[in-house]
């Protein structure tokens, strides 16, 4: 099994920026990859960002150029960035590793709320 613990949520201006991290229980090289979701209120869960093992990061459109993906292999963390956020970018943020191939399957942490205020 795998625990995820995410961090650095809470109210923040637009322009403004916060930083999440997501500490795993197991060693982050035994994922194949990270990703941050997120989940609008009254909406669907959406892909943020994503890095793998060998460092690729891969964003969702809505947020390239705003949102910077990093991972501490050391302290089994994976980052997110967020510049200039919007009201928009409001949600709640998951973490998710993909496990399937030690652990057979995804995990996910409890997320942590984003709100950006206009």
């Amino acid at each position: 099994q795998v625990q995820l613990m995410e961090a650095g949520g809470g109210l923040v201006q637009a322009g403004g920026s916060l930083r999440l991290s997501c500490s795993a229980s197991r060693n982050i090289f035994t994922f194949d990859s990270m990703s941050w979701f997120r989940q609008p209120p009254g909406k669907e869960r959406e892909s943020v960002a994503q890095i793998t093992n060998s460092n690729r990061p891969k964003y969702a459109d809505a947020v390239k150029g705003r949102f910077v993906i990093s991972r501490n292999n050391t302290a089994n963390t994976v980052y997110l960035q967020m510049n200039n956020l919007s009201p928009e970018d409001t949600a709640v943020y998951y973490c998710n590793v993909d496990g399937k191939t030690l652990y057979g399957g995804d995990f996910w942490g409890k997320g942590t709320l984003v709100n950006v205020s206009s």
